[in-house]
């Protein structure tokens, strides 16, 4: 009895010893004095920021298999989740069977990312009333907006029109397009549409401006807002820009981002950061070094730090491109 009393006792021992031990350090080395093989030895702590991607422009001419090798390389990158910035399908039409087709091929691609993905429409997606209602009824809202810890995302529909203008700018561009194809005579750059301020700047309506206020009036404790939109609206200076907006951004720290252009910018406005995306996977003016396909890659740490990666470079482990063959048809 004794035996196995003494016994009892010696493995609780031995058991609170091992409980009180110390972790082993993450960093371990046997160099003991003198210089060292490395910089520092202070690490950075278990993350509290995290990360996410952004897509640009597929349309104008999709290029096969490019964004299914996006999608291949943004699951390589594991970002917390994805972004977009419309024109997501050719659309541009009324028949339902044929943008069922399109956005049945663009959901399916989609769908192999291990994140979740928000959608945003562009002029594309959003050409005219048949096509807001195919939204509506697939996606949900056109405009809106969430909250990912402390940071706020305004996602904002930049063809934001009355019903009769939309028709207005739908049939002036479906007469520009027949222009370009050669089905009728004339010059793109002497047409209506090609004149009209939405086709490069979009509208802001009244309610989504009420909206958005409204989320900005809610959210004062975020630590960062980003805007996302297709169109520039910040370059229309009427009342359907985001002029307003910017004035009840003002204070705040926030980044706009836009696609539409095909083309990579940057500038600093009213003290911010505005970026215009390039393609990934849209149509090119090859003579445009800025065309070129990429995913953005936003990390927040106290101020977001972004990096643009183009699609060319993120290769996988065997040092090539994922899905380096076209792998589908858009």
């Amino acid at each position: 009895m004794k035996d196995s009393m003494y016994i009892l006792l010696l493995l609780i021992s031995l058991w609170a010893c091992k409980s009180e031990a110390p972790e082993p350090a993450e960093f371990y080395h046997e160099i003991s004095g003198g210089p060292k093989p490395w910089t520092s030895e202070v690490f950075e702590p278990t993350e509290s920021d995290f990360t996410f991607a952004i897509i640009s422009d597929l349309t104008g001419g999709e290029r096969p298999g490019i964004y299914s090798r996006a999608v291949a390389q943004l699951n390589l990158l594991d970002p917390t989740f994805v972004l977009s910035v419309g024109d997501l399908i050719e659309g541009g039409t009324e028949d339902t069977l044929q943008l069922r087709k399109e956005w049945d091929s663009f959901d399916a691609r989609t769908a192999k990312l291990n994140m979740p993905f928000f959608h945003l429409g562009g002029n594309h997606d959003l050409t005219n009333p048949g096509m807001r209602e195919f939204w509506k009824k697939r996606y949900g809202p056109r405009y809106y907006h969430f909250r990912y810890r402390d940071v706020l995302f305004l996602m904002m529909d930049s063809e934001d029109y009355s019903e009769k203008r939309m028709y207005e700018i739908y049939q002036a561009r479906d007469t520009a397009l027949r222009v370009i194809n050669g089905e009728l005579e004339g010059i793109y750059e002497e047409s209506t549409y090609y004149h009209m301020p939405e086709r490069r700047l979009g509208s802001l309506g009244s309610e989504q401006l009420a909206y958005f206020k409204e989320v900005l009036e809610a959210q004062k404790d975020v630590r960062w807002t980003f805007v996302l939109m297709h169109k520039p609206l910040w370059l229309r200076e009427d009342n359907n820009g985001l002029a307003d907006l910017e004035t009840v951004l003002k204070g705040r720290n926030y980044t706009v981002i836009n696609g539409h252009f095909h083309s990579f910018s940057h500038r600093n406005r009213l003290g911010m950061d505005y970026y215009m995306l390039g393609t990934t996977g849209g149509a090119q003016n090859l003579e445009d070094p800025n065309a070129f396909d990429h995913i953005s890659l936003v990390r927040m740490a106290d101020n977001p730090v972004i990096t643009h990666l183009k699609l060319e470079g993120i290769l996988n482990n065997g040092g090539t491109l994922p899905l380096s063959a076209p792998a589908d048809n858009p």
